[in-house]
């Protein structure tokens, strides 16, 4: 039995700028299953965000273009949908928790309104059955006094009142993905655990799947199920949390697992860094694009893009360190011609 309800397959979104064509998201493909856990991890600027905009269709009309891929959801392609289709899955059977609660909350209307216009637009409830259920949802996510909070205006609460609010608003009306964009990043480390908690309980009593978009490694210990490693556009690494965490394969990979700090090590040991900076993907070159950062980096890495390879089941990695061809079995292409 195939439990896949998401498949993303060879994902391409453009920028449009000034300064020329940003390929911010290149070739990206994963799945995700039924009740399962997705963390997308990597740097800011490695497409994260983007990629989970794109599925959802929320990239700006003015600038951002979807030059190819598919987004199946449960067999349909989201990309090929008219956009009135999209509204009615939006919020109702895919929900997204966004980076800044404050800006995903209209400052000028009261909390409880801004629940009810969704649960009463997706599920047809009268105004009277929307109220309470927007009352039962407040409590769910642990709101104190719901039936009173319900006529106050999103700058009368905390920043993890209003984080549990975007959540309580994503989970109305009981999707079947939810996509978290870095949902506790402004929180401080005690509501970021409550806030991690509550989604996990959330999940266990809704079996929603989550994708979960982050840049804190704490977070996808805690949280997730399997782990895509990006950068510069791409997955470099995907597999289970104890693939990535205990047998890392791509240098990247190592790399972030390398620049946080454990509890059970020196507190004096420093931590190692990755030397400079993301490409710019207005010029990306021809090679691997971690290759100008890699301490492993060889020639062939400058010229051709590694492909991915299955080191496990489930468990895959693009980099030349795990490919077994010799330069005389590639296709001379880059400056100069060959390796």
């Amino acid at each position: 039995m195939n439990d896949e309800i998401l498949e993303v397959k060879n994902l391409h979104v453009n920028f449009h700028t000034q300064n020329g064509v940003v390929k911010a998201v290149r070739g990206v493909d994963f799945t995700l299953n039924k009740g399962e856990t997705l963390a997308i991890v990597g740097e800011s600027g490695s497409g994260k965000s983007v990629t989970a905009k794109a599925i959802m269709r929320l990239l700006p009309k003015q600038n951002a273009r979807i030059t190819s891929g598919k987004v199946n959801y449960e067999k349909n392609d989201l990309l090929e949908m008219p956009l009135k289709k999209i509204q009615q899955i939006r919020g109702s059977q895919i929900s997204m928790v966004f980076q800044d609660p404050m800006t995903a909350l209209n400052p000028t209307m009261k909390i409880g309104r801004q629940i009810i216009e969704g649960l009463k637009k997706h599920q047809n409830l009268s105004s009277k059955e929307a109220k309470i259920k927007a009352i039962n949802m407040l409590k769910l996510v642990g709101i104190p006094n719901a039936e009173d909070r319900l006529d106050s205006y999103p700058h009368q609460y905390s920043g993890g009142m209003r984080q549990r609010v975007v959540i309580a608003m994503a989970l109305a009306c009981n999707p079947k993905i939810l996509i978290a964009d870095e949902p506790t990043t402004a929180l401080d480390v005690t509501i970021q655990a409550q806030i991690l908690e509550l989604m996990k309980d959330l999940q266990a009593k809704t079996g929603t799947s989550i994708i979960i978009i982050t840049h804190d490694l704490g977070v996808v210990a805690n949280m997730a199920d399997r782990v895509a490693v990006m950068y510069a556009g791409e997955i470099v690494e995907m597999g289970s949390v104890d693939e990535i965490f205990y047998n890392p394969q791509h240098p990247y990979t190592l790399g972030l697992l390398q620049s946080m700090p454990k509890l059970h090590e020196n507190r004096n040991k420093p931590l190692i860094p990755i030397p400079g900076s993301p490409p710019d993907l207005a010029s990306i070159g021809t090679g691997c694009p971690f290759a100008p950062r890699c301490p492993y980096t060889m020639k062939v890495c400058h010229y051709f893009p590694p492909v991915k390879k299955e080191i496990l089941d489930g468990h895959s990695v693009s980099c030349w360190l795990q490919d077994n061809r010799t330069p005389k079995e590639l296709q001379p292409i880059g400056i100069g011609g060959t390796i």
